[in-house]
């Protein structure tokens, strides 16, 4: 049994909003640091002629940080880039089946990405990044947190649809 809120969201829902929320949060910091990283790159190549290789390292590191730590929230919110020019031809039932079938689609990507990421670092992550030092498990680590998370949200829309709910990722949590 779920409980609700004032807004009538069930707690999984008020939960995964509040996670995919401090994700974005990360990501939005990631962003910034980034972009005073390369800025700091441009400025040491073109005045002062160095490169800067660990902000290089680093710039890489919140790229990779910002799009997967992001994509929970975007699904959660429902808000990823769809065509449904076959979808929307359909009636009611046969797309609830069809939204199904993404679903599931998504869990089985993120849980394949998810094992292949384990398998990947097992052997990388004994190794360091060149500039930082930084062991790979934790350059890696934003992308394993957006995916486990997403696997998350993808299971909650799942599991709203399987049981004849519609998910309520368009409201912002």
């Amino acid at each position: 049994m779920t409980s609700s809120n004032a807004s009538g969201q069930p707690l999984p829902l008020r939960l995964l909003g509040r996670l995919c929320r401090l994700a974005e949060w990360l990501a939005i910091v990631m962003l910034l640091v980034t972009a005073a990283l390369v800025l700091a790159q441009v400025i040491g190549r073109n005045l002062f002629h160095t490169g800067l290789p660990v902000a290089d390292e680093l710039a890489r590191y919140g790229g990779l940080g910002m799009i997967y730590l992001t994509v929970p929230l975007l699904l959660l919110q429902n808000k990823h880039i769809t065509v449904d020019i076959f979808i929307a031809k359909l009636g009611p039932r046969a797309r609830r089946v069809m939204d199904i079938i993404n679903e599931a689609l998504v869990l089985l990507f993120c849980v394949l990405f998810l094992w292949g990421g384990w398998l990947f670092l097992k052997r990388a992550g004994r190794f360091t990044t060149p500039a930082l030092g930084m062991p790979n498990t934790w350059f890696y680590l934003p992308a394993l947190t957006g995916l486990a998370l997403l696997t998350l949200v993808a299971l909650y829309r799942a599991v709203a649809l399987l049981t004849g709910q519609r998910p309520e990722g368009d409201a912002a949590p």
